[in-house]
């Protein structure tokens, strides 16, 4: 089970690794009053703050793997061998049944 404080210590040991990477900086000394440009939005905006302190944040990124592991079995077994046959077979039919009509 997933559970919030698993989620947020998963969640402090990214930004840590974030941040020693310096793929997003600390707090500068002085912030704008008002970001106008959207480069500056995203500086400014706490994204782990709301991952850790926020359920939908927290969740989401849970969600997109479940999401992308059952469409990744999902296009396994639609592009399998045996389904790619029986594919073609029922395509053969419907051919050989509407040219005779």
């Amino acid at each position: 089970m997933v559970t919030p404080r698993f989620l947020t210590k998963i969640y402090n040991k990214a930004e840590d690794w974030f941040r020693e990477k310096s793929i997003i900086a600390g707090k500068s000394g002085r912030h704008m009053k008002f970001p106008y440009t959207f480069s500056a939005k995203v500086a400014q905006f706490p994204l782990f703050f709301y991952m850790k302190n926020n359920n939908i944040w927290m969740y989401w990124p849970v969600g997109w793997v479940i999401t992308f592991l059952v469409f990744v079995k999902i296009h396994r077994l639609a592009n399998s061998s045996e389904n790619k046959s029986s594919w073609a077979e029922t395509q053969r039919k419907n051919a050989a049944h509407d040219k005779e009509h």
